[in-house]
Formats: C-alpha cells, sequence, structure tokens
C-alpha cells in the first residue's frame, strides 16, 4: 500500500499571534514539506485546485514542478484536477510537463471539485456540470492514448488530428478518477478501467464498501483486470507523539475549516465531540499517534476489500510548519513502514 499526503494550501494563521502568514511564506513552507515528505519515504504528496481567497493552489502544476526540481523518488500529484472547468488539452500538457520535469513521478487525480466558483470564473454553466465532466474525461483520455487526436464535443472546438505535445515520460500518464459519494461516478471509474481516488471526509468509511464494490464490478463487466481497478482513499489526518498530542494540536486549526465552509452549505459548526468521535476506531479521520493511525489504515483497508493508496488531507489552517514538519515525518518513518511490514506478514 502506498501512503501519501495531499494538501490544499490554505493560508495559515499563526494560533498565538493571529497574524497570517504571507503568500510567499505559506508556499516556502509547503515545498518544505513535500521535500520533507519525499526525505521519510512517503510514496505520493497531492496539492488540490481552488478557486478561493483563502487557497493558494490555484495552479498546482507550478507548486508541482517546482517541487519536482527539489524532490527525488516521491510521485506529484493532483489533489483534485478541476477537469469540468478546464480545457484537457492544457491540463494533459501542463501534467505531460510536469512529468518531463519530474522523470516519471507525476500523476492525475480529475473531478469535479467540492466547490463551484471555477464555473463563473471560466464562463461556465452549472447547468452543463455532468456534461462538461464526461465530454472533458473522454478528450482526456483520447489525448493521453493518441499523439494526434480527431475528436468533437459540445464544449469545445473540435480537434481535427491536431498534435498534442509534449508526450510524457511515462508511457501512460496515470489518471485517477476522483470521487465523492455518487454511484454514478463509481461505475464511470469501473467502466474506463481507471484508478479510484475517494475522498472519505466524514462518516464511517466502511460504508464505502457498496459503492467500491460497485467500481469493481463494473469494471470486470468492462473486461478490466482486477490489477488496473485500484482504490485509493483521500481521507483527513494527521500523527502526533500520541494521540491526545495529535488530536490537540489538529481540532483547532480543523473546527476552524469545516465550521467556515460550513456556513456556506448549511453544516452545524464543528464541536470538539463529534472530531473526537469522528476519530475513533470506525470514523474518517485518521488522527493519533503512529500506532493508532496504522492500526486504523490496516482496518479501512480490510473494510473496503483492499486499498492501494491512503492519502492524508493535512492541511490545517492553524497548525504551526515545525508540527507538521514532525507528523510528515513520524507518518514516513513509522506509521508507513509499520503498515507495510503489516501487510508482508498478512501475505
Amino acid at each position: 500500500m502506498e501512503v501519501g499526503i495531499d494538501s490544499f494550501v490554505a493560508a495559515i494563521s499563526d494560533p498565538v499571534t493571529g497574524v497570517t502568514i504571507s503568500p510567499a511564506e505559506r508556499l516556502k513552507n509547503l515545498l518544505e514539506e513535500i521535500e520533507r515528505a519525499d526525505q521519510v519515504g512517503l510514496d505520493s504528496f497531492g496539492v488540490g485546485e481552488h478557486h478561493r481567497r483563502e487557497f493558494l493552489d490555484s495552479a498546482p502544476t507550478i507548486i508541482l514542478a517546482a517541487a519536482a526540481a527539489r524532490t527525488k523518488r516521491i510521485r506529484l500529484n493532483s489533489a483534485v484536477t478541476v477537469l469540468s472547468a478546464d480545457d484537457p488539452v492544457r491540463v494533459f500538457q501542463d501534467f505531460a510537463t510536469l512529468d518531463l520535469i519530474s522523470r516519471g513521478r507525476a500523476e492525475m487525480v480529475v473531478g469535479r471539485g467540492s466547490f463551484v466558483e471555477a464555473y463563473p470564473l471560466f464562463g461556465l454553466d452549472l447547468h452543463d456540470y455532468d456534461s462538461l465532466f464526461a465530454e472533458k474525461l473522454d478528450l482526456l483520455l483520447k489525448i493521453r492514448e493518441n499523439t494526434n487526436v480527431r475528436w468533437s464535443g459540445k464544449h469545445r472546438a473540435a480537434l481535427t488530428g491536431q498534435g498534442i505535445y509534449p508526450r510524457p515520460f511515462q508511457a501512460a500518464l496515470p489518471i485517477w478518477l476522483g470521487v465523492g459519494g455518487t454511484p454514478e461516478s463509481f461505475v464511470r471509474a469501473g467502466t474506463l478501467g481507471l484508478p479510484l481516488m475517494v475522498a472519505i471526509i466524514g462518516g464511517e468509511p466502511h460504508r464505502f464498501r457498496t459503492l467500491i464494490d460497485l467500481y469493481r464490478e463494473a469494471g470486470k463487466r468492462a473486461g478490466h483486470s482486477s490489477e488496473k481497478l485500484k482504490v485509493g482513499i483521500h481521507s483527513p489526518g494527521f500523527v502526533g507523539e500520541t494521540s491526545t498530542q495529535a488530536a490537540d494540536d489538529f481540532f483547532p486549526g480543523f473546527a476552524h475549516m469545516f465550521t467556515s465552509i460550513g456556513k456556506e452549505r448549511g453544516w452545524p459548526p464543528t464541536t470538539r465531540t463529534q472530531f473526537d468521535a469522528t476519530r475513533g476506531p470506525k470514523g474518517a479521520l485518521f488522527i493519533g499517534d503512529a500506532e493508532t493511525v496504522a492500526e486504523k489504515i490496516l482496518f479501512v483497508s480490510k473494510a473496503l476489500g483492499g486499498i492501494a493508496r491512503i492519502s492524508f488531507q493535512m492541511t490545517n489552517v492553524m497548525l504551526p510548519h515545525a508540527k507538521m514538519l514532525k507528523s510528515i515525518e513520524i507518518l514516513g518513518t513509522r506509521v508507513a513502514p509499520m503498515v507495510r511490514e503489516a501487510l508482508v506478514t498478512a501475505d
């Protein structure tokens, strides 16, 4: 199993002074975090895409390219690319260039995003939410398979055999489909034979087993091998020297971010009681000491029929940089080895 991290590059305020660090300093810290993840042996690092004031990840491939120049082995991916609001030609060119810079370490996780600001920003109609994604995914996959592309659709000018360059370092640029809880999305990923990245940010992960089974069944019906039908999960996570310390460090920023989002979406404020319940053995939050988090990863993987990657959403708007670096170190040097050893022993 691969163990990685995702970041939404949220603006961070000092928990003592309340002062928000500058965007330049925040990005400098992020690159140090990616470099540390590479050094401690983590498998992947993903950067999200948002078009809001409180996030600094509107151009994720630029951030990932900077990270590629500072790292050696870690895979670099989006988390997610909002494909519906972008041009698949440019998306492919950007990630192919990243793949060349990183010498074959680029991956895409494509989806529709959990926010909708990108649609009006780029002149798109939200009524086309589903058709935009389906059409653009179709084009992206054709570009991956063919240098010269013939294609026509509703939302973009036709391609009549133009060449799409550059081509990536890898023979086939990895493309995961990022999904939430819509059954149709799971079936689509299976039918296309794409690896699946499931965002699980609340509730109990084992409840996604039915949807993941739909994905695997759809893939099998479409003739795809089980090795091709990989499942990953993206969930909030943080590791500390003790479970209490990890929870105390992570909760303030977590609660602030989710309460702010909740005001837009009609959610109640995030409470410590709710937070502690969700970081329990069956909840969606992977927050605790190394042993607790490793044990939970193994439990969730078994409940979901086996997962190929877990990516910790570690964004926290009030966490000092030093504590983030320390958590990354524990995740790479203690949690990941425990998980890998347990899986080898089980085999």
